[in-house]
């Protein structure tokens, strides 16, 4: 799907473009056709929910999380996957870790596919918990999604999840950040840059990770290196720096600590998140 390709490279505006003409086109097929075009129908509502995350409309995002969910009734595999964007959208809710582990449930551990669809879930839930502080259950969780990690492996996008080691590594950093642990944070950053799987994330996935990584560094009052990962995330997809309001805070936060570079304050400026 176009509209998933844009998402991964991160090219938010042209998404936004898109997606109106894509998801009329694909509710116009599903009309016609329930069962054959039910697929499509549930990917364009999770294209759309991840967008309007990323863009700061968290309550249009769960309209369409809870579309795609609907839209996914009966088939476990589809609800798995439209699950993954619902605890994208309802993060900071603790009311939908029972919805992620009640779909990872439902996901028997067999191929890659469907190993990646439950880490996944595991990972929603994972971070999730730590939205609550709940560490013991973050630690629980990642475990058992790098269990099935390492059986995926890196270098894959099943179901358009990018799960595999690295990808759990990443969201021990995540999670290690919302629960208030920067030094944990930036260890784990930087053994998980070094990783092969790395550089074979999705350019957006990739980006989105540095914003966590500046975020673990502010917690350690480490403004340079929260520059630094801000500049590299701003150089490999722009829009998730320009277009994300959690990506404009952060660097907002970093350009007024007053050993922040003279970089990141131009940053800001051009952003309109300073006064000139």
């Amino acid at each position: 799907m176009l509209g998933s390709d844009d998402e991964m490279h991160a090219r938010y505006p042209r998404l936004v473009e898109l997606l109106p003409t894509v998801v009329t086109e694909v509710q116009r097929a599903h009309a016609q056709d329930p069962e054959a075009g039910r697929e499509a129908v549930v990917e364009a509502y999770r294209v759309t929910a991840a967008l309007l995350v990323k863009l700061g409309e968290g309550s249009l995002a769960w309209l369409v999380a809870d579309r795609a969910m609907s839209a996914a009734a009966g088939d476990r595999v589809l609800l798995a996957r439209a699950a993954v964007q619902l605890g994208q959208v309802l993060r900071a809710s603790a009311r939908a870790g029972p919805v992620m582990l009640a779909a990872a449930s439902q996901i028997a551990p067999g191929a890659w596919e469907e190993m990646s669809l439950r880490g996944s879930l595991l990972v929603q839930a994972a971070l999730i918990a730590a939205s609550a502080g709940d560490e013991q259950g973050v630690d629980d969780l990642l475990n058992e999604a790098a269990e099935l990690a390492v059986q995926v492996g890196d270098g894959h996008d099943h179901h358009r999840t990018a799960f595999g080691p690295t990808a759990v590594e990443l969201a021990r950093v995540a999670a290690a950040v919302d629960l208030g642990d920067g030094p944990q944070g930036v260890s784990r950053h930087e053994l998980a840059i070094g990783r092969d799987g790395w550089r074979w994330l999705p350019v957006e996935h990739r980006a989105a990770h540095l914003i966590d990584a500046a975020r673990a560094y502010l917690q350690t009052d480490d403004a340079t290196n929260a520059t630094r990962v801000l500049l590299r995330a701003e150089r490999i997809a722009p829009a998730e720096i320009r277009d994300r309001p959690v990506a404009r805070d952060v660097v907002a936060q970093v350009a007024r600590d007053p050993s922040a570079p003279a970089m990141i304050t131009q940053l800001a400026m051009n952003l309109g998140v300073l006064p000139a």
